[in-house]
């Protein structure tokens, strides 16, 4: 035997109270229409210009110059606190990396290619390899007796 589930509205929809009334709470003269004021952004540099103007200021329009073959290759340069370097050696020490046994980090195959200098710099005296470094990380190497290569 098939059963039949009834499922049972729990809540009548509101416009219930609004049958028998002619325009059902939307007025006789305006009436509701499907979109009176267009789909979407329409008209907002026609009838919805002061919402846009408020709202989105700059929306319309050109600002500025096009780069047009842009190689985001030659900006690619993750970048590396100071003070993330120490946790970088504790984690290659672990995987008993060539490079740890002769206190060397090459951040590079950390993924990361510049180096900055937020932080302290706690580890012991490293020799640091990357790209780039910023004038604080330097310096703050330097002083802790560590040292700089560039790759």
């Amino acid at each position: 035997p098939i059963l039949f589930i009834q499922r049972c509205q729990l809540t009548k929809k509101k416009n219930r109270k609004k049958r028998g009334s002619v325009s059902a709470g939307h007025g006789r003269v305006g009436k509701h229409r499907k979109h009176p004021g267009g789909r979407g952004k329409a008209g907002g540099q026609h009838h919805h210009r002061i919402m846009f103007d408020k709202y989105y200021p700059g929306y319309f329009g050109k600002k500025g110059m096009r780069n047009y073959h842009k190689n985001k290759q030659q900006k690619f340069c993750p970048e590396l606190n100071i003070d993330q370097i120490t946790k970088i050696y504790l984690a290659n020490k672990e995987n008993n990396l060539n490079d740890i046994a002769q206190n060397r980090i090459r951040i590079i195959k950390n993924g990361f290619f510049k180096v900055l200098g937020k932080g302290r710099f706690s580890a012991k005296p490293l020799t640091i390899v990357a790209k780039v470094f910023s004038k604080k990380a330097a310096k703050k190497i330097l002083k802790a007796g560590g040292t700089i290569e560039l790759e």
